[in-house]
C-alpha cells in the first residue's frame, strides 16, 4: 500500500512538472502575441519571427492559447485517479507531444528558435513520456490531498502570474515614453538609434525613408547617434550629422546645399557635440538597446535590418494608437 501511495504521489508530481512549465511558457507567449511590443521575448528574435508566420495564429487564435488550454487539460487528468484518467492523460499528452515535436521541427527549418516556444514544445513531449509511464503502472493509490490541492493551485497560478505581470508591465522604456509624450495627437514619433557606418543601418534607411515619405505630416523623426567603436569613421559621421542638424540642414552636409563651412567646422570641433553624442548613447543604453539599428516606431520596437513590410506594419499599429 505504501508503494502504491508513493507511486500516486510521484505520478502527480511528475505529471505536473512539465504541465506547469508549459503553462508558464505559453502564458508568456500569449502576452507577447497580444502586446504591440514584446515583454518577455526579444524584438526581432526567434519569438518575434515565429509570431509573424502563418502557424502563429491557427483559426485566427494565437497558438499559445491552445497551449494553455491543452496543458490545463493534461493537468486536470493527472490529478484524477483511475484507468480512465490515465488514458485521458496519455491521449492529451500524446497530442501535445506530437504538436510540440512538429513545432520544434518547423523552428529548426525556419532557422528561428523561440526559447519560450521550445520550453512549451519540450513540455508537451515530456508530458507524453510521463503519461506513458503512469499508464503502465500496475496500480496507484490516491495521492495525498495536500499534493492534489497544492498541485491544482500551482496549475491555476502558473499561467495567471505571467499573464497579469505581462499585461501590467510597460515594455516601453521611460526614455522612449518621454520622447513619445512630446508628439501631438495624430503624429507618430519614430526614434532612430543609428550608426552611419553600420551596414545594417544603411540597409534599413531606404526602407524607413519610404514609409516616412508615404505619411507626410504624420511623423516626427528623432535620430539618436550611437557610433560604435569598431567603426573607424562612425564618430566623425555622427558629429557631422549632429552639426548639420544644428545648422538646419538635417542630413544634407555639403556646401552646395547652402551649409556654411566655418560654423560647421566649429560645431564639429566643439566638445558640446561629443557630449550630445554621449547623451544619445546613454539614452540608447537606458532604452535597453543591444543592437543596431534600433527603431522605436511609437511603442513598437524594431531591431536589426527589417523588410519594409515589417516597418510598415509597426507604423500602421503606431498610427492607430496615435489616432491618425
Amino acid at each position: 500500500m505504501a508503494n502504491e501511495r508513493t507511486a500516486g504521489a510521484l505520478g502527480v508530481a511528475g505529471s505536473l512538472l512539465p504541465v506547469v512549465a508549459g503553462l508558464v511558457a505559453s502564458a508568456m507567449l500569449v502576452v507577447d502575441y497580444l502586446r504591440p511590443t514584446p515583454v518577455f521575448c526579444v524584438e526581432g528574435g526567434g519569438c518575434d519571427a515565429l509570431r509573424h508566420t502563418a502557424i502563429a495564429t491557427p483559426l485566427g487564435i494565437p497558438l499559445p492559447l491552445f497551449g494553455i488550454v491543452g496543458f490545463l487539460a493534461i493537468g486536470v487528468a493527472s490529478l484524477l485517479r483511475g484507468p480512465r484518467a490515465r488514458v485521458a492523460q496519455l491521449g492529451l499528452s500524446v497530442i501535445a507531444g506530437m504538436v510540440g515535436l512538429s513545432l520544434l521541427v518547423v523552428q529548426f527549418r525556419l532557422g528561428k528558435l523561440c526559447p519560450f516556444c521550445c520550453v512549451a514544445d519540450a513540455s508537451g513531449i515530456l508530458s507524453a513520456m510521463v503519461a506513458s509511464a503512469r499508464l503502465w503502472l500496475a496500480s496507484e493509490a490516491p495521492a495525498p490531498r495536500v499534493l492534489t490541492y497544492g498541485g491544482a493551485a500551482i496549475m491555476v497560478l502558473a499561467p495567471i502570474v505571467p499573464l497579469v505581470a505581462g499585461f501590467r508591465a510597460s515594455p516601453v522604456p521611460q526614455v522612449i515614453r518621454d520622447e513619445l509624450a512630446q508628439s501631438p495627437p495624430g503624429v507618430v514619433t519614430v526614434v532612430d538609434f543609428v550608426d552611419f557606418e553600420c551596414p545594417f543601418c544603411r540597409m534599413t534607411h531606404p526602407e524607413l525613408q519610404a514609409v516616412l515619405e508615404a505619411h507626410p505630416g504624420h511623423v516626427r523623426l528623432v535620430r539618436r547617434e550611437v557610433p560604435l567603436k569598431m567603426h573607424a569613421h562612425a564618430m566623425d559621421a555622427a558629429r557631422g550629422a549632429c552639426c548639420a542638424e544644428k545648422l538646419g540642414k538635417g542630413e544634407a552636409m555639403a556646401q552646395q546645399v547652402g551649409l556654411s563651412l566655418e560654423p560647421y567646422r566649429a560645431c564639429v570641433a566643439d566638445p558640446a557635440t561629443d557630449a550630445l553624442i554621449a547623451a544619445d548613447k546613454a539614452e540608447f543604453q537606458a532604452a535597453g538597446g543591444f543592437a543596431l539599428p534600433t527603431l522605436w516606431i511609437g511603442e513598437v520596437q524594431v531591431v536589426g535590418a527589417q523588410p519594409q513590410e515589417r516597418i510598415e506594419e509597426a507604423f500602421d499599429r503606431a498610427m492607430v494608437r496615435a489616432g491618425s
